[in-house]
Parts: C-alpha cells; sequence; structure tokens
C-alpha cells in the first residue's frame, strides 16, 4: 500500500479535477435543457400538449441530474477544504456522510474524474469501508443523494408545472382559456350610458379666464446661471442664499477732510446771508406770489 501522504495528495489533485469537470458538465447540460425547453413551447404553441407531456420529462431528469452533480461539487470542495483531515488512518466524522456519499454516487455519473477520486478513497479507507458506503448500511449517505438518484416516473403535477413554467417563459397561451360570454359583458362596462362618452361636467375656460391665469414659472427662457442653496448643517439649520452685490464705498480720509471743509463754507455763506437782512430772498425762503414780481420788474425798468 502506498504511504498515505502520497494518496493523500494524489486525491486532492482529482478532487481539483473533478470540480472544474462537474462545473463544466453543469454548463453543458444547462444549455441543452434551455433548447430542449424552447422545443416544448414550440410544441403547446402548435397544440401538441401529449407530445410536450412525454418530452418534459427529460427536462425534468435532466434537471435532477444537474442538482445531483452540484452536491457532489460541493462535497469535493469540502474534502478539498479539509485535506488535513484526511492523513488520518480512520475516517473523520466530519468527512464520512461526503466520503460515502462521493463512494455511493461516483458510478452512476459520467465524470471520470470523479470515479478517479472515488477509487483513490476507496484506497485510502480499505474495501469494507466502500462496501458499507456502497450498500449504505449505516445511513451516513445523504438523504438528498439517495432522493436525486432514484429511478421513478415525475410526478403529473410536477408535469403541468414545468408545461406552465415554460409556457409563461416564452409567452405561449397554455393552458388555452376558453373565452366566456361574460367577457363581452365586462368590456361593454367600461363604457357607459350604451358607449356613448359622458359630457364634460365643468365647462371649458374662456379666453378672458385664460388671460387672467397665473403663467406657471418653468415658462419661458431659464437662466444659463443658476445657484443652488446651501444643504442645512447643524450649524446653520436654515441657511440662506446670499448673491454678491456691489461693494460698500467708505471715505477715506482725504474725503471726509474735503467734505469738513466745504461744510464750513457752506455754514459761513448761510451766516452772511442771514446777516444782509430781508433785501435777499433765499431759494428755501418764501416763494413771492405775482403782484411782488410785477412791482419788482417795474421797479428795475425806472
Amino acid at each position: 500500500m502506498a504511504p498515505s501522504s502520497a494518496i493523500v495528495g494524489k486525491i486532492k489533485v482529482q478532487l481539483k479535477l473533478s470540480i472544474s469537470r462537474l462545473r463544466m458538465v453543469q454548463q453543458k447540460d444547462t444549455a441543452i435543457a434551455k433548447q430542449q425547453r424552447r422545443a416544448m413551447a414550440v410544441l403547446l404553441e402548435q397544440g401538441k400538449e401529449e407530445s410536450a407531456r412525454i418530452r418534459v420529462e427529460n427536462i425534468i431528469r435532466s434537471d435532477i441530474t444537474t442538482e445531483l452533480l452540484e452536491v457532489l461539487e460541493l462535497y469535493c470542495e469540502l474534502l478539498l477544504a479539509r485535506t488535513g483531515l484526511l492523513e488520518a488512518k480512520e475516517c473523520d466524522p466530519g468527512l464520512e456522510e461526503a466520503i460515502k456519499s462521493i463512494i455511493y454516487a461516483a458510478p452512476r455519473t459520467d465524470v471520470k474524474e470523479l470515479q478517479q477520486a472515488r477509487a483513490l478513497l476507496v484506497e485510502k479507507y480499505g474495501k469494507d469501508f466502500a462496501l458499507e458506503a456502497v450498500e449504505n448500511t449505516d445511513g451516513k449517505v445523504a438523504e438528498r443523494v439517495l432522493k436525486k438518484l432514484r429511478v421513478e416516473p415525475p410526478n403529473p403535477e410536477l408535469v403541468t408545472l414545468y408545461l406552465k413554467e415554460i409556457a409563461r417563459t416564452y409567452g405561449v397561451n397554455w393552458p388555452r382559456m376558453e373565452e366566456s360570454p361574460n367577457c363581452q359583458d365586462d368590456a361593454d362596462d367600461d363604457t357607459p350610458s350604451g358607449g356613448h362618452a359622458v359630457e364634460s361636467l365643468e365647462e371649458p375656460l374662456t379666453t378672458d379666464e385664460l388671460s387672467k391665469a397665473t403663467p406657471p414659472r418653468d415658462l419661458g427662457p431659464r437662466s444659463p446661471v443658476s445657484v443652488a442653496p446651501p444643504s442645512p448643517s447643524t450649524d446653520n439649520l436654515n441657511p440662506r442664499l446670499r448673491l454678491p452685490g456691489p461693494p460698500e464705498l467708505r471715505p477715506g480720509a482725504k474725503m471726509s477732510g474735503l467734505k469738513k471743509q466745504t461744510s464750513g463754507t457752506d455754514t459761513q455763506g448761510a451766516t452772511r446771508c442771514g446777516d444782509s437782512g430781508p433785501k435777499n430772498d433765499v431759494v428755501g425762503g418764501k416763494i413771492p406770489d405775482v403782484d411782488e414780481l410785477a412791482k419788482r420788474f417795474a421797479a428795475l425798468k425806472k
């Protein structure tokens, strides 16, 4: 017998090959199943229901086989992740279900890599261990593996569900529903008053009312520049948008000096005008009437 480490190395290699091969077979079976489903849809559309019911059993069996290969792939990944436990002479309880399920199901598949991995596992643990797995005397083989390997015709309900799903996927009217006489009555109910359109209860708006209406805000050209207000934050719960305005002009030192000088001269002139008496009327004084103006013009002519 070869050393245990050498057999474990071979098992590891075969498990990797089995995983890749199982994935390829699953993809191939899935592509074939799609073509078969398309053919079933054509048969249903042509009204060949009996032929479709017989042929759909092949699709059901193909799906069950694909599910079995997926389960075996998971078991191979489990053994590959726990290769350290394979070093022991006796089978670890955590690996017993996976190993016995592979030994039981591998001969019933067409994956040669998986069958070679099975042979290495039998060589590793002995013929008695393999015989227990094949006969399943201790019930360690997974129940889902046993269920998917049973050869029995599918239930009629399952066949009908498959056909309904295929018809729904490909848009086929199956099972064909006969039109009931109530369909016409339902259609007539959609148009009340014997098919005549109901008159509008509201009167149309006149031209004057339309002219007085407020136009929508979005009407007319928009400005190419739009500024979004800032988002509220904990520091500023109610933010406001502030647009930049014209700068505020403040007088400098020279301007303030000139203003003081001009204000001083204005006050002096006002005092001089006040001292001159009522001979000269200031602009801000009383406005003369017509008779006074006539007297002034007569005095000027003299």
